[in-house]
């Protein structure tokens, strides 16, 4: 007779999630993210103080927040481990969706689970249901469906038996990889339930490394043979597979130039002879040149997303081919290109063996060197400081530059430095975490954390702009109470002035992005150092980018949350680098300004090449 033992729903949940195992022998849910409510307080709120040590709880200020550190935190450590979160039903869930939505489009990890309306139906309509007066199975955990990489909604108990299973199974295939949404009935939660003890015998997840079909590999091997100027495009995956090495060996056996994506960027250093920086809109001028001339394009863990390829404008080369090597067929067969669907780290190593003794002639290098000096003139401390010569972004990547060590770790989101970091930031490997997949505002300090919970050795620097502080901050608080370091620049241009930027590029009038530009009475004086030392914080405000380098390295002592402002000048961009984006600029009306952009837009449009 089969051994079973009577738990609640939520008791089997936590501590099913407490013996699954990596190869490395630790969990692969370290612990739970809970803000509780009506909707998970007294099933899993107990379950989770039941479990104890053996599934860390912590306490978020948000639900989207402390998503996004779950978030980071399988990010840095490579989709090898995860967190789970959890928020009651109604607005308590919807917070989340956003995370999810990130965690979907950057291909990462992470277990959500919001507490559903009750299964039995009894006590209906319940505080923060959501009705359709059509469909009785609704809630308002069905927004979670299309950006979740599993989705199911726990009615029964049993439902524990197949669901979980599946949803880690989604979580560490390399291939599907992406968030699981269990929608856990709050009755249900609180149900007994006999359940088999073999389901709580711990199990080792392993992450596979598919090997890709040797025709596919002769195939992409003869398009190598036959290119003359082919260039590989290092992606996130490269990364998640672990195959920073064997790239950098690939590149240098075969003498083929790569360039680096964001998610991609800082698997190798900057300083690679055969590194030529970053492509596309945010992209440097040696990459995006070595891009338009190259009549093969080998895309490695790499979705082809439209900043890297210029909105598919970059590759210009009347005879250009792509081809591409991913876990992901649908990634591999995007814009026609030549798949080659396997691990990135295996499939390098086989595509070598077919090649050698195979290399290209070489590609002249004296455009990296010029593209490093132009960064260094960019990034050079102003002559002088003061409130009438406010510092660039540029200017303040500098003197993060010239204090960083191979310690150090850079992050962002949105706003202007994601961009600005892409083009100018040089990265030691592993120095680099940019979520620009959703570039979602917000993510930056709750990011932070969540990096340094997964590298607790790393100075982990945020970049981020008063706009996206002003979106999410009250992680500050938890990282204060849980005494976990990192360092905020806060750059305050005084509004959203990297859209701003953008707004006028696109032959659009200053309006509503800079607060001078918007319909208020007064303008704000927001105290950024103020608010930041509410909540625990050190902070202080610096005058120059001197005091800036000074105040970076004095906060590698602390153990809380160190936050600098300083005020930046909102007009200029990185002034090198870049590339043209498709942002639609209106057909008809308005001004000359207008009827410009139109042309240039026009102009550049017609380079696109949507399918060869």
């Amino acid at each position: 007779m089969t051994k079973t033992i009577r738990l609640t729903a939520a008791q089997a949940m936590v501590k099913w999630l407490s013996v699954q195992m990596t190869e490395e022998g630790e969990r692969f849910i370290e612990g739970v993210w809970a803000i509780f409510g009506h909707g998970n307080v007294a099933g899993l709120g107990e379950a989770l103080y039941g479990i104890g040590d053996a599934l860390q709880t912590w306490r978020g200020q948000n639900e989207q927040t402390m998503a996004h550190a779950a978030i980071a935190y399988a990010k840095t450590l490579k989709r090898t481990r995860a967190q789970a979160v959890t928020s009651s039903i109604g607005p308590g869930a919807l917070n989340m969706v956003t995370a999810c939505a990130l965690a979907h489009v950057n291909r990462l990890p992470a277990l959500f689970i919001p507490g559903d309306v009750f299964a039995n139906r009894r006590p209906n309509p319940v505080l923060q249901q959501i009705e359709d007066m059509n469909d009785g199975t609704v809630s308002a955990n069905d927004c979670f469906r299309p950006i979740s990489a599993y989705f199911d909604r726990i009615t029964r108990p049993e439902h524990l038996l197949t669901c979980l299973p599946r949803a880690l199974a989604v979580m560490t295939d390399p291939a599907n990889c992406g968030p699981a949404t269990l929608a856990f009935s709050q009755d249900v939660q609180a149900e007994l339930y006999d359940y088999p003890e073999a389901f709580f015998e711990q199990k080792t997840w392993r992450i596979r490394r598919p090997e890709p079909d040797p025709r596919d590999v002769a195939d992409l091997a003869a398009a190598i043979r036959g290119a003359l100027k082919p260039v590989i495009i290092s992606g996130g995956g490269v990364i998640y597979s672990r195959a920073e090495a064997e790239l950098a060996a690939f590149a240098e056996v075969h003498n083929i130039p790569f360039v680096e994506t964001q998610a991609g960027k800082g698997a190798n250093g900057w300083d690679h002879p055969l590194n030529f920086g970053s492509p596309g809109v945010t992209g440097s001028e040696c990459a995006n040149a070595l891009c338009a001339d190259a009549d093969l394009i080998i895309g490695v863990g790499t979705r082809f997303q439209d900043f890297t390829t210029g909105s598919w404008a970059l590759f210009r080369n009347p005879a250009r081919r792509l081809g591409s090597i991913n876990l992901a067929g649908y990634d591999a067969m995007k814009h026609g290109a030549l798949p080659c669907v396997g691990d990135a780290k295996v499939t390098l190593e086989r595509l070598t063996a077919a090649l050698c003794p195979f290399r290209v002639p070489d590609v002249n290098g004296q455009s990296r060197l010029d593209w490093h000096a132009a960064v260094g003139r960019v990034t050079a401390a102003p002559a002088s400081d003061g409130p009438d010569n406010l510092p660039t972004d540029a200017q303040v990547i500098g003197a993060v530059q010239r204090v960083a060590t191979d310690n150090t770790v850079v992050m962002c989101a949105a706003g202007t430095m994601p961009g600005a970091l892409q083009v100018l930031w040089q990265s030691v490997p592993g120095g680099y975490h940019m979520e620009y997949g959703f570039s979602c505002m917000g993510y930056e300090v709750a990011g932070a954390m969540g990096i340094k919970l997964a590298r607790p050795d790393k100075e982990v620097i945020c970049f981020v702009g008063d706009g996206s502080y002003m979106m999410a901050n009250s992680e500050l608080a938890t990282a204060v109470t849980r005494r976990i370091p990192f360092t905020v620049v806060l750059t305050d241009n005084r509004g959203y002035g990297c859209i701003n930027r953008l707004q006028i590029e696109c032959g659009g009038a200053e309006f509503n992005n800079m607060y001078k530009d918007c319909n208020v009475e007064t303008q704000p004086e927001i105290d950024f150092v103020a608010h930041a030392a509410s909540m625990g914080a050190h902070a202080e405000k610096v005058a120059s980018i001197a005091e800036l380098q000074v105040r970076i390295v004095e906060a590698r002592n602390r153990d809380i949350p160190s936050v600098i402002v300083i005020d930046t000048d909102a007009v200029p961009g990185t002034g090198i680098g870049g590339h043209w984006w498709d942002v639609a600029v209106p057909q008809v009306g308005g001004p000359g300004r207008l009827e410009h952009a139109r042309a240039r837009y026009n102009q550049n449009a017609a380079h696109q090449r949507t399918f060869d």
